[in-house]
């Protein structure tokens, strides 16, 4: 990875305005575009792409593959002539800043399906041609993917899971698969013909940022969800019983903030058998994500060292134990066969000496985050006298609470120290928490777009360990103000990470049409 200075925000595409209940990857994310580039920012770090699941959680996918339908942009649809401006209408309702998932859910794929009967009653299009171009090139996941989706919508409400299907199906007899395949054959097709859409916007909207020079950083989920394609499709390489069960689950140990640890309950992989496969599922998998992304995020990167086993039937973490994970054997046949290795290592939690050794190994910068930097601990790693070139400093992640929630939440000694040693009233907290990432020696500077716009604690995206209510936040363009993108160009020209060293232009407005 090349050592530049560079800048960016993190704000995930649901997160955009729009008529349609969440932001997708229609005009408003090209609208974000050229906000970016106003504010000389030249990275767009998202979360992960891919379906959400339990909770809306993107970590939590019914696929490590497939991309978020609910994403799609439906007026391009409609210009496709698949929909019609009356299947657009009513539109939902901008209420609370928040997405409403159960009613985005129900329009938007009321909507897909329409579009994708319209779509199938002209088999001779060029479009159709395209549709079985792509269905051939993914056809590694895809229909493994769209087969699981089938099955699951069938079996949505009657079962916990893939393993409670009819036998035949959860264990995957070839019979009752070609079975279901024909009997089931529009549905599937309707789920493919998602994804294709899915990647033929998802790569206009990655070219036309890349044509205005920002470069798409991507996040790609250690551990993937038990009722998933990947583990139904491929069982032997996760640790599971002979019914499909997970014997032991992910998580983190008890630390300062839980005395229980996390139970996250993602099945862990059998690593031994993937090593077997010389890591083709995972190289295939990261090979998928570099392609539509221009950066990737390793999230718990730590993992891939070391991880936390809990017992499948523990109720906590806090009966769990380390285990060794695939470390540099994994990294060294990522890189023979992917090449260079354009990651960033989320590194934060519990970092050993190896941990370090093995993102150092291998060239990866590792994350910093500035709301943990302030316990009067000079030799705090997060702070910025600490900081590396090979790192990612961020002011918060998509993880914690907004600068301004976690400023209203902190101690006042720890204000104290955060005020003396930054040298600011804290009055412009988030600002001076973005200025400070920008100054620092840190090959990049990213904050989240709460941070930007100095928004509290309720528009924090996600509050671990909370069941409900998180990755649902919006914004819309009137809390943009216009001297924001100006502001953030002058401090990226200042500490030497912007494209253009010029003097931005002090007449720049939001692109016309942003208030859409």
């Amino acid at each position: 990875m090349k050592l530049t200075r560079r800048s960016g925000i993190l704000l995930h595409p649901t997160s955009l305005p729009g008529p349609y209940g969440s932001g997708d990857l229609g005009r408003q994310a090209y609208y974000f575009v050229d906000w970016l580039k106003i504010g000389q920012q030249t990275l767009w770090q998202m979360l992960p792409l891919v379906d959400v699941g339990v909770g809306n959680s993107p970590y939590m996918s019914p696929s490590a593959f497939g991309g978020n339908v609910l994403l799609i942009d439906l007026e391009q649809l409609r210009d496709a002539g698949w929909l019609t401006d009356a299947d657009l209408s009513p539109k939902i309702p901008f209420e609370n800043h928040r997405v409403n998932y159960p009613a985005v859910s129900i329009f938007r794929m009321g909507c897909l399906r329409h579009a994708f009967h319209r779509f199938f009653s002209d088999t001779k299009s060029a479009a159709y041609e395209s549709f079985l171009v792509f269905c051939k090139n993914e056809q590694a996941w895809l229909d493994d993917y769209a087969l699981f989706r089938a099955l699951d919508d069938l079996y949505t409400g009657k079962t916990e899971g893939w393993q409670y299907w009819p036998e035949g199906l959860a264990m995957r007899d070839p019979v009752a698969l070609r079975e279901a395949a024909d009997k089931h054959g529009s549905e599937i097709g309707f789920w493919k013909f998602c994804q294709w859409q899915f990647h033929e916007q998802w790569m206009r909207l990655k070219k036309y940022a890349n044509d205005n020079g920002i470069e798409i950083i991507g996040d790609v989920p250690i551990f993937v969800s038990l009722n998933s394609a990947d583990v139904w499709s491929r069982p032997g390489f996760f640790r599971l019983d002979s019914r499909g069960n997970p014997m032991a689950v992910a998580g983190a140990p008890p630390d300062k903030f839980s005395d229980d640890g996390q139970r996250w309950g993602n099945p862990l992989y059998n690593w031994d058998a993937l090593a077997a496969d010389d890591y083709l599922w995972w190289a295939d998998r990261l090979a998928h994500m570099m392609r539509l992304n221009d950066l990737v995020r390793i999230d718990h990167f730590r993992g891939f060292e070391a991880y936390w086993e809990i017992p499948a039937d523990a109720p906590s973490a806090a009966k769990g134990v380390w285990r060794k994970g695939p470390g540099k054997a994994f990294f060294s046949t990522m890189k023979r066969v992917l090449g260079e290795l354009n990651f960033i290592a989320e590194d934060l939690g519990v970092i050993t000496p190896e941990v370090i050794a093995l993102r150092k190994e291998f060239d990866l910068p590792g994350m910093r985050v500035l709301q943990f930097a302030f316990d009067y601990n000079p030799k705090n790693l997060y702070l910025p006298h600490n900081v590396e070139q090979d790192a990612v400093i961020y002011t918060g992640t998509h993880d914690n609470n907004t600068t301004r929630g976690w400023w209203d939440a902190i101690p006042e000694h720890e204000k104290d120290y955060a005020r003396r040693y930054l040298s600011v009233s804290g009055d412009w907290i988030h600002w001076d928490l973005v200025r400070t990432a920008m100054a620092s020696v840190a090959r990049y500077a990213i904050a989240p777009m709460q941070d930007v716009l100095g928004l509290g604690e309720e528009c924090r995206m996600n509050a671990p360990g909370k069941a409900s209510g998180s990755w649902e936040w919006r914004f819309t363009w009137d809390q943009v103000e216009g001297w924001f993108a100006l502001h953030l160009a002058e401090m990226t020209r200042l500490y030497g990470r912007a494209p253009d060293v010029k003097k931005p232009d002090t007449g720049a407005t939001l692109p016309e049409t942003a208030s859409v």
